[in-house]
């Protein structure tokens, strides 16, 4: 009953009423980003949603114009908090999640919902095993299990095993744990970027390759770290407003 029906109504109701408190929020926020470096105030770019279908998800660009992609071995987007891509005002936005407003947008078109999976690019696609797609079957969220918990500190692995407990468990009393919660990790500023100096709830061998902490170091003026993330960044620039911003904040 909630999961199906109360949920998604739910959430358009939140949604809706909180849209003009949020535009008094957006305005100021696209007025600094277009007087930083004069771009696009959006990035917007292909997710994954309900049931594998694709759909456009957009939030406050903060990368500079055409940054790169960058990711780590597992797949996950590097977020380091001297990730020379992120432009000022975009740190900002990051650390307290503001990026995220625009997507209302997609909870009044029932894409999203406020509480579920963050939203892969489409290739992740490929990457799922068939065992891990359960989570799937729910609207992805701005925020969710793994945000509330651990924000940027779990692998990409720990990730889909938390989305997959999620969908199986969800009920009124779980979103309203993450929403409190995640108000809780956003005031802290907790986890906000991926701290390589640590385990971060991974294996040994799942730590950044030379490679990948090369390009970081170098501050990844020209090329990403492999072909392959070459080739998905090409994608996701090809979807961005403006063709701006690389394929961030994945998850």
């Amino acid at each position: 009953m909630y999961k199906h029906f109360l949920k998604p109504l739910t959430d358009f109701a939140i949604a809706l009423i909180a849209m003009p408190f949020f535009i008094l929020i957006w305005i100021p926020i696209a007025i600094a980003i277009k007087i930083e470096d004069g771009g696009p105030i959006l990035y917007c770019g292909q997710r994954i949603g309900k049931n594998g279908k694709v759909f456009r998800m957009c939030k406050f660009r903060s990368m500079k114009v055409n940054a790169p992609d960058i990711r780590l071995d597992d797949g996950s987007t590097y977020n380091g908090e001297d990730d020379p891509r992120v432009t000022r005002v975009g740190r900002f936005l990051r650390k307290t999640s503001l990026d995220e407003i625009p997507q209302l947008l997609n909870i009044l078109t029932f894409r999203m919902s406020i509480i579920g999976p963050r939203p892969d690019p489409p290739d992740w696609l490929e990457k799922y095993r068939e065992e891990d797609k359960g989570f799937l079957r729910v609207r992805p969220g701005i925020t969710g299990y793994n945000q509330a918990y651990y924000r940027n500190d779990a692998n990409a692995e720990l990730k889909i095993r938390n989305d997959n407990y999620y969908a199986e468990k969800i009920s009124l009393w779980m979103d309203v744990k993450i929403f409190f919660k995640t108000i809780q990790t956003v005031l802290r500023h907790e986890n906000v970027y991926v701290d390589l100096s640590k385990d971060r709830a991974v294996a040994d061998d799942e730590q950044p390759s030379d490679e990948t902490q090369s390009a970081i170091e170098d501050g990844a003026a020209s090329e990403t770290v492999s072909a392959e993330s070459t080739a998905r960044s090409q994608e996701s620039e090809a979807d961005a407003c403006g063709n701006t911003e690389a394929n961030s904040t994945a998850r």
